[in-house]
């Protein structure tokens, strides 16, 4: 096997150019049958062996670099630099991430995880390369999708004043997770055609030099006013007019043809970009048929590419989907607003239905809450579906143009807490800290799915900025018979003891009742309370609990800094309130991918981790004697 030769970064030179495509199905069929086992980005990956390949072949690593545009395309770049080895445990807990890892090889020049940042940090790498006196090749890989995010623009504006080499290609498949949608994709659609403008060119050349007398002088004119002659076969131009060369449409999946427009590039003592079109999930039917579905997968048949895993529980994201149709059913104000993941978000079924009411901005966050809070002021009652991860990036937006306001927007954060195997830059740990740090935002966090469907329906209804935040995966059908009405600012008590009271959030709710469960096997008696709100924070339930426990301990799937925790001690703190605080929650520090259950375990939110914290703490308070008051009453 050709591949068996590639052990080391600089290994495909010594492939001959008649193997390059034996080559590349090689990759091919590695990839697929590695991802069937583990999971991971199979669709993204298989569109961009060829185009990993020729950059391979025309560059020299680790001294020359590529940062690329999310990063979940890397995997051959991977293999390419000796990492073979590490599929078996890709995306696994200890294992090799899915995304490049500049600690995971010096191959890798930057840490990517989110859209539309390449450009700005292949700019920040060219501008240390010169500063230096280095010479070496800077290559920003960006998709087409990735292309809407505005962060990408900022940088084309500055590298468009660039007089040294730096190149950019932009690989274009016409897909983001889901279909691309705006004015940027039709803008691509249009000179994916431009070998047409170059065919029309000669021939409208040759057919003039034929007309007699005026001929010549007609074409003369025409080479003077070229740029205004390609706009008006090119729409737009847009990166000429910048300043920016533009190289292609080239076929992505054509090494040679990719290899030498990229030493071609080198050359050019400015910003060039390489505009290549590949086919998101090439050479695997399912995947080319159903790419939004190969975008992250899961552990799938080789031979009809469904999961080896048949989901029998709706997940939190089905449940959204539902309640949100269902509500919007009933109040014709209400409108779905997503930055291209209608399917991950669960808006899909909400496009088909009301398709006047959904509107999908594209890898766009900023713009969709900005965008969202205009459609508030307008008298409209937005849903906004983000993923936690990439809400983060709108702060600004959240804080100065919905919330100083005060608007009605609704924030449905999907994929809250620890996501798993795409690690540090997917883990929705911030969340509660940022929001929370914002007035006029409220924060709620269900404990079921019951729970989620009666939450939206008081989001939508409650006429302010408020954020409902859920997790990835199933969704938790325990605790059926506690369905109180959803109160503004108000916690549910769900086992009322004393001793030891656990004030648990969302998800956290689930871990509470086993934890109960190990300290009355221990002969502890503990209350539960269901926050539901983290911000405000329920404070008469505080000053309750503290009447009859000595022990209070807050549980939340997020960063301590700034959480619902530290928002609870602070309360206690400032009222002098006698009970003693813990708090359970995620370390200052990024978590790596790996298993939720693994990860959990590993930064102590765990039953087992909780429980033993918890026998801790009493057994130090242990001689520590004061009188309970009241009961609590349920």
């Amino acid at each position: 096997m050709l591949l068996e030769k590639i052990n080391q970064a600089n290994d495909i030179k010594k492939i001959a150019p008649a193997d390059y495509n034996k080559l590349a199905q090689e990759i091919r069929d590695f990839l697929i049958e590695k991802i069937s086992k583990t999971g991971g980005h199979l669709g993204s990956n298989l569109g961009a062996i060829e185009l990993t390949m020729a950059m391979h072949l025309a560059l020299n690593f680790p001294q020359d670099k590529i940062v690329w545009d999310v990063g979940h395309q890397s995997y051959t770049h991977k293999i390419l630099t000796g990492r073979r080895d590490g599929f078996d445990g890709l995306r696994k807990f200890g294992g090799m991430s899915g995304f490049p890892k500049r600690k995971e090889s010096n191959c890798d020049a930057f840490d990517t995880g989110h859209s539309s940042t390449s450009i700005s940090a292949g700019l920040g790498l060219v501008k240390a390369r010169d500063l230096k006196g280095e010479n070496h090749t800077v290559i920003s890989v960006i998709g087409d999708g990735a292309l809407t995010g505005g962060m990408a623009y900022e940088a084309l504006n500055n590298a468009a004043r660039l007089r040294t080499n730096f190149i950019i290609i932009l690989n274009d498949n016409n897909m983001s997770i889901s279909e691309n949608v705006g004015g940027i994709s039709k803008y691509l659609r249009s000179i994916r055609t431009a070998d047409n403008y170059r065919e029309f060119k000669v021939n409208l050349e040759k057919l003039l030099l034929k007309m007699p007398k005026y001929g010549g002088t007609v074409v003369d004119t025409l080479k003077r006013y070229k740029s205004s002659f390609k706009q008006l076969v090119v729409p737009g131009m847009l990166f000429e007019d910048m300043g920016i060369t533009y190289l292609g449409p080239v076929d992505g999946h054509d090494i040679k043809a990719v290899s030498k427009l990229v030493r071609d590039a080198k050359k050019i003592d400015h910003a060039v970009i390489i505009h290549v079109i590949t086919k998101k999930g090439k050479g695997f039917g399912p995947a080319e048929r159903h790419p939004a579905r190969f975008h992250g997968a899961e552990p799938f048949d080789l031979e009809t590419g469904l999961p080896l895993k048949s989901r029998i529980k709706a997940n939190y994201t089905d449940v959204f989907a539902t309640v949100i149709n269902k509500i919007a059913a009933k109040d014709d104000k209400v409108v779905a607003i997503t930055a291209a993941m209608p399917d991950g978000t669960g808006l899909k079924r909400f496009r088909n239905m009301y398709p006047d009411r959904f509107f999908d901005v594209g890898i766009a966050e900023e713009h969709a809450v900005t965008f969202a809070a205009g459609l508030a002021a307008g008298g409209l009652k937005p849903v906004v579906a983000i993923y936690s991860s990439f809400l983060q990036r709108a702060y600004d937006q959240i804080l100065h143009d919905v919330c100083i306001q005060n608007l009605p927007v609704v924030f449905a954060i999907d994929r809250a807490g620890l996501v798993g195997s795409d690690g540090e830059t997917h883990q929705g740990l911030f969340d509660l800290s940022f929001l929370s740090s914002i007035p006029n935002m409220h924060i709620m966090a269900p404990k079921n799915k019951w729970e989620l469907a009666d939450m939206l329906r008081f989001a939508v209804d409650l006429g302010l900025p408020v954020a409902v935040r859920y997790p990835r995966g199933e969704a938790y059908d325990g605790l059926k018979e506690f369905r109180e009405p959803i109160e503004y600012g108000r916690s549910e008590v769900l086992y009322a003891e004393s001793g030891i009271v656990l004030f648990a959030v969302g998800s956290m709710v689930k871990t509470a009742v086993k934890v109960r469960e190990e300290l009355k096997g221990k002969g502890y008696a503990c209350s539960i309370v269901n926050a539901r709100f983290v911000k405000p924070i329920d404070e008469e339930a505080v000053c309750v609990a503290a009447e009859n426990h000595k022990l209070l301990v807050t549980m939340e799937e997020n960063v301590l800094s700034g959480g619902y925790g530290e928002r609870v001690r602070d309360f206690v703190d400032r009222n002098k309130i006698q009970i003693k605080v813990v708090n359970v929650a995620l370390p200052d520090e990024y978590v790596e991918h790996g298993n939720v259950d693994i990860l959990k375990r590993e930064v102590g939110i765990d039953k087992d981790s909780i429980t033993e914290k918890i026998l801790t703490e009493m057994q130090s308070e242990r001689k520590i004697r004061r009188p309970f008051g009241k009961a609590w009453i349920k």
